[in-house]
């Protein structure tokens, strides 16, 4: 059996399987330098990590939806009344309390994070007989990998992180509970260890991207929230682990694989051969333009022009449609990568 890589080999490893990796051996080999990093260069850490990575991500959506004329006429109604439903959506919430609109956003952040992965797990094991036992070992794996960090979140002593705001999760401490679900985890994990390497000793194959998929996700979530209590290092985990690779699958299925019909046509006719540079520019210009909004308009944090009272009034209706790119890429994501998913089932 073929590995079922997505494009090829290497572009795989690099975009798509390497980034977890990496950052957790920049993690626990360069303590020193991160130390720095968090003292000295907040502000860069911030516009390489939020604003190019996590706040990129999400526009990459653009490029298999509404930069692709084939999908829009195919998703027209989804894609035009999606972004207004969320807006409406944002402002009820907002108004409901600034607080009640984060920690809503917030959840449905989390599933969304989790269900990448479960999403990049099936794309991966597509390939693989689809039995009962195979499918239960493989989808309570990759949600144990996710899903245990966060109740340790939820449980535990206090992070020393956020996901938007403070105290945006409900928290309940009960150690004995944990320590339940902690036995509950590995005991998975042990499961899906035996039964991959019974596997590969009956078949001699072994499925090396899923694989890692599963490898990297439960490292990144168990040392990013569980091992570390540390800000820096659970952003680097969480964000390039999923903003990354998020990118690469755009990049590569709809650009790299598409047909002329979508954008990889259109950057063709562009600029032959610089199709990955436009692609990153345009997310890198749009990413910074809406975080150069949120801080001149709301957060004040970063840089500011000194005109953020002007636009205080006015933060139900202007948060709730900065937002509206974001929110509409968690909602839309579920159904644009919806066959995908069925074919990998």
């Amino acid at each position: 059996m073929k590995q079922p890589w997505i494009h090829k080999p290497v572009s795989d490893t690099f975009f798509l399987l390497l980034p977890p990796f990496a950052i957790l051996a920049v993690v626990f080999f360069c303590q020193e330098w991160l130390r720095q990093l968090e003292e000295n260069y907040s502000f860069y850490t911030w516009l390489f990590l939020v604003v190019f990575i996590d706040v990129a991500h999400v526009y990459a959506t653009l490029f298999k939806t509404y930069l692709v004329p084939k999908a829009f006429r195919e998703k027209r109604r989804l894609l035009i009344a999606l972004p207004v439903i969320c807006f409406l959506i944002g402002m009820v919430l907002f108004m409901m309390g600034s607080r009640v609109f984060w920690i809503t956003l917030a959840y449905i952040a989390v599933f969304h994070f989790i269900r990448q992965q479960y999403g990049f797990m099936r794309l991966y094991a597509r390939r693989e007989p689809k039995t009962r036992f195979n499918v239960l070992t493989d989808n309570l794996t990759i949600y144990a990998a996710t899903v245990y960090p966060m109740l340790y979140w939820f449980m535990s002593t206090p992070r020393n992180f956020t996901w938007f705001v403070q105290d945006e999760f409900f928290t309940y401490r009960n150690d004995a509970l944990l320590q339940a679900f902690r036995c509950t985890y590995f005991v998975i994990l042990g499961i899906y260890i035996i039964k991959t390497g019974y596997a590969f000793l009956k078949t001699g194959y072994f499925n090396i991207p899923k694989n890692a998929i599963i490898v990297g996700t439960a490292l990144s979530w168990y040392f990013g929230i569980v091992y570390f209590n540390n800000d820096l290092i659970f952003t680097m985990l969480n964000v390039v682990s999923h903003g990354i690779p998020y990118m690469g699958l755009i990049y590569l299925k709809e650009i790299r694989q598409g047909s002329d019909t979508n954008f990889r046509g259109v950057m063709r006719r562009v600029v032959s051969g610089w199709g990955i540079v436009i692609y990153i520019a345009i997310l890198l210009l749009l990413a910074f333009s809406e975080e150069y909004l949120w801080e001149v308009a709301v957060w004040n944090e970063q840089f500011s022009l000194g005109i953020s009272r002007i636009f205080e009034n006015w933060h139900f209706l202007l948060v709730p449609l900065l937002v509206v790119p974001q929110f509409t890429h968690y909602v839309l994501d579920g159904f644009i990568w919806k066959s995908n998913k069925k074919e990998a089932r």
